[in-house]
């Protein structure tokens, strides 16, 4: 009890009480506390449900992107379950109650988790672009054993950073006793904040977003190319409407990605390096929040977005879905401007194709 007061207090020793109060507005803890306790209910489940969905889905389970997002989803998960429940304390009691050595450990977790979710979508968006550029490479490079060793590297490369300040050679983890948060603070005058935004934040951003270019103009020649063939009646339905829905998709998924991505890391790497001192706290509130939504919107965002992982999903809680039948006889109507069953499934190859490398 006089560890949590002392807490409470700042552990503002010789000073009153009330020239030691939390610097943060009671309405922004209440706000961050009750995001905490949301997003912990909704970022379990999604995650959860997605995970157990992939597992279970035997189409997608042999993907090696599956493997990616699985990953992610399980880290997400492991944030929400975990470090959400320890923050939601902090804001609540506005104060660490938890004792040192929790302290010392939520950074590493936190930070650790962060880390690892975005080298998981770094490894998402190299896949998809090995599959797109460089397919001849593809099978060689993404078997089980090497899939394995990419997951590994992701985790310990991640939590291998947060080891110096651990330990204590590179900065040290810790309470900030002025806000009541647990993070890396100076040792020595040293902190390794600036070099983990870089590596753990600035080089996966820098390349997510040029796969994910290098992908989209990849797509785009590609249609091109489709696009050419359908004018010599190669393919006689409707292709030009398609491919252009096909684009507009496309980007818009890309703006989404790059969008919440950005939006929910950015903003809590800047502040933590400019405003160290923590002048503007209502911004920390607020950018904290934002970077906690990252661990609830990713499932829908890497899963939910795709038609394949609704199916999963639709298999999770349904069962596998009954296989109709067709009578041919029924299926081979044209003239009066319908679509042949022939021209049906060429429209169906192309846009397979077209989608190919989002599913």
């Amino acid at each position: 009890m006089e560890y949590a007061t002392s807490m409470r207090n700042g552990n503002c020793s010789g000073q009153s009480m009330e020239s030691c109060v939390s610097p943060y507005p009671r309405p922004a803890t209440l706000f961050a506390s009750a995001a905490a306790i949301l997003f912990i209910a909704i970022g379990v489940t999604g995650n959860l449900i997605t995970a157990l969905a992939l597992l279970r889905c035997s189409k997608l389970r042999g993907h090696a992107t599956t493997a990616f997002v699985i990953s992610l989803s399980f880290s997400d998960l492991l944030f929400c379950a975990t470090n959400l429940p320890l923050t939601a304390s902090r804001y609540i009691n506005e104060a660490w109650v938890l004792g040192d050595t929790l302290c010392k450990l939520f950074p590493f977790f936190f930070y650790g988790n962060v880390a690892v979710s975005l080298m998981n979508m770094v490894a998402i968006t190299i896949n998809r672009y090995i599959l797109i550029a460089c397919r001849s490479y593809y099978d060689r490079l993404y078997t089980r054993k090497y899939i394995a060793l990419m997951l590994a590297f992701a985790w310990l490369f991640s939590f291998s950073m947060m080891v110096p300040p651990l330990a204590g050679y590179w900065g040290q983890f810790g309470l900030h006793a002025p806000t009541f948060s647990c993070t890396i603070l100076k040792k020595n005058g040293l902190s390794p904040k600036k070099f983990l935004f870089v590596f753990g934040f600035f080089l996966p951003c820098v390349v997510i977003i040029t796969s994910y270019t290098c992908i989209y103009w990849k797509v785009r020649q590609s249609r091109l190319n489709l696009q050419s063939y359908s004018t010599n009646g190669a393919v006689t339905c409707s292709q030009q409407n398609n491919q252009r829905r096909e684009d507009i998709r496309l980007t818009r998924m890309m703006t989404i990605i790059f969008s919440c991505f950005l939006l929910c890391f950015l903003p809590l790497m800047l502040v933590n390096v400019v405003d160290d001192e923590v002048k503007y706290p209502t911004v920390h509130v607020l950018a904290s929040v934002l970077a906690w939504a990252s661990s609830v919107v990713n499932p829908f965002i890497y899963a939910g977005s795709n038609r394949q992982y609704r199916a999963a999903y639709r298999e999770l809680f349904l069962g596998p879905p009954k296989i109709i039948q067709i009578h041919k006889s029924s299926a081979t109507q044209s003239g009066s401007g319908r679509t042949t069953v022939t021209e049906m499934r060429q429209c169906s190859a192309v846009k397979s194709h077209q989608n190919a490398p989002f599913q």
